[in-house]
Parts: C-alpha cells; structure tokens; sequence
C-alpha cells in the first residue's frame, strides 16, 4: 500500500536541499536517508534520500542526483509516497494510518448513525475527517479525543460526541452576541 508522507516545498540554499511539509507521523522512518520514494507526479521520481536535517523547525531533505537549486527548484510540490505493509500499524495505539480509518461507519455516542469516512484532511494543526452523509453531504470533524473518543477497529467504526451544531446547523449555540452601539 501506498502512503503520502511528504510533499517537497521551495528549495533552500544553493546545494540542491528541499524544505519538506510533513505528512506522516513517523518521519524518521518514513524520511531517513537511504529510503526510496515514489512520486506524484511519478516521472520525477523515484527519488533517494541522501540526506536529511532539521533546520529552525523544518526538515530540510537533499536527494541523489539534485545537485544544485534549479533541480531542487524543478522538484517543488512533488508529492513522496512511501510502500507501506497494509498490516502495518503504528506504535502508538491511539495512532492511525489514513488507509485504517477510511470506509469506517460514523456514529455517535447514542448510536445514530452521521455517514462514512471518505478522507482525512492533514491540516497543520489538526486533522479532519471527512464524512460523507447518506444523504451526500459532507461534514467535516475535527478528529481530536474529545470529539472523537473511540476508533473501532474491529467493528469498523468511529464513535463521535460532536458539540452542538457541528453536524447540524440549527443547533448551534451562540456564545455571544454584539450589541449595536
């Protein structure tokens, strides 16, 4: 199985290094020099990590055979795919790969059923699942512990405790209001 675990970004310096947005939660596995990527688009690629370093908060990757800052350049929004056992499971327990939790049944506490999970979102500052209604809308939930308190693996299920008017518009509360002046 395929997984996205970076996207490259501008080039930095003049030695063929890469900034790098990344998108898994292992990148020291995933990213390590050695490892051979696929890529989106794939005529870029297969790209090998020659090196990689961390650099004010950003890793910064350089790979073999980009030698100079035009080639890193040509390299921007390059999407790098990993292989990845599909029995794979991270070391964490209350960590998922994206492929485990799409196609799982969405319902809350009470049972009722919200939809399916058909994406997740890696947002910077948090991720967000992307349920699709049987009705074909869409609803976004931001998948944190106290919103989403159990991921069932077995039953192939997520169980939600949305706050009011995440899923329904109607039953948002205000928490203030401004008066006109």
């Amino acid at each position: 199985m395929q997984l996205v675990v970076a996207r490259i970004g501008r080039a930095h310096g003049i030695k063929g290094e890469v900034t790098v947005e990344v998108r898994t939660d292992e990148p020291e596995l995933r990213l390590a020099p050695g490892a051979v990527l696929a890529t989106e688009p794939s005529s870029v690629g297969p790209l090998t990590i020659a090196t990689g370093r961390v650099h004010s908060g950003r890793l910064l990757l350089r790979f073999e055979g980009v030698a100079d800052r035009t080639a890193a350049e040509a390299l921007r929004n390059t999407l790098l795919i990993a292989e990845v056992d599909p029995e794979e499971v991270p070391e964490d327990p209350e960590e998922f790969y994206d492929h485990q939790l799409i196609d799982l049944d969405v319902v809350t506490r009470d049972g009722t059923e919200i939809g399916r999970i058909s994406e997740i979102s890696h947002l910077p500052y948090q991720d967000l699942l992307v349920v699709q209604r049987s009705d074909g809308s869409e609803v976004l939930i931001p998948f944190v512990s106290e919103i989403v308190p159990e991921i069932d693996l077995e039953e192939q299920r997520a169980v939600v405790d949305p706050p009011p008017g995440l899923l329904d518009d109607s039953q948002a509360e205000i928490a203030s209001s401004r008066e006109d002046s």
